[in-house]
C-alpha cells in the first residue's frame, strides 16, 4: 500500500559506517600482529586516507585502536576482534546511539516529561543498542554469519508483508 509519502529512513551516519568499515578492514588484515597502514586500508575500502585519519582519533581515545609510528607503522586493534562490539565502534565514532536526542538528554525536548511516544522510542533505541552490542568485529569477519543473517532478514521481511 503506497501512501504517496516520501520515505525518510532513520540512518546510521556516514562517519559510523566508515568507522565500522575501517575497523573491520584492520581486523581482517592485522591477524599476523603487524600494524595495517591507512594507505592500505584506504585502497581496500575505497575511503580517503584523510577521512580515515580523522576516524582514528576517537577510536584511539576509546582504546579500540592503537597507532604505531614510522615507515612500517600503522594501526592495530587493542584487543581481539571478538572483544570489540559494533556498538563500541559506533559510539566511539559518533557518541551514544540514540534515535532521538531526548532519549539521551530529556532537556532537549519541551515535551519529554509527558510525551506519549517516548517510551516506545526508548524501546526501539534499546533494541538497536542491543543488536549493536550483540555483534563483534569477529562476527562480521565470518562469511557464514552474513549468509545466516541475510536469511533471517529475508524471513522477517516476508512475515512483515503478510
Amino acid at each position: 500500500m503506497s501512501t504517496g509519502l516520501r520515505i525518510s529512513p532513520m540512518r546510521i551516519s556516514t562517519r559510523a559506517r566508515y568507522a565500522l568499515r575501517m575497523m573491520l578492514d584492520i581486523a581482517r588484515n592485522s591477524e599476523d600482529g603487524h600494524p595495517v597502514s591507512l594507505a592500505d586500508v584506504a585502497e581496500r575500502t575505497d575511503l580517503s586516507r584523510g577521512y580515515l585519519e580523522q576516524l582514528t582519533a576517537p577510536l584511539r581515545n576509546q582504546r579500540l585502536l592503537k597507532g604505531f609510528p614510522g615507515k612500517q607503522g600503522g594501526y592495530r586493534l587493542t584487543r581481539p576482534a571478538d572483544a570489540i562490539t559494533l556498538r563500541q565502534i559506533i559510539e566511539a565514532a559518533i557518541g551514544p546511539v540514540a534515535i532521538l536526542d531526548c532519549l539521551e538528554d530529556p532537556t532537549t525536548c519541551l515535551r519529554a516529561g509527558d510525551c506519549e511516544c517516548r517510551i516506545v522510542y526508548g524501546l526501539i533505541n534499546e533494541e538497536i543498542r542491543s543488536v549493536l552490542e550483540a555483534f563483534t568485529l569477529e562476527d562480521l569477519k565470518d562469511p557464514r554469519l552474513k549468509g545466516e543473517l541475510h536469511g533471517k532478514l529475508e524471513a522477517r521481511r516476508r512475515e512483515a508483508r503478510h
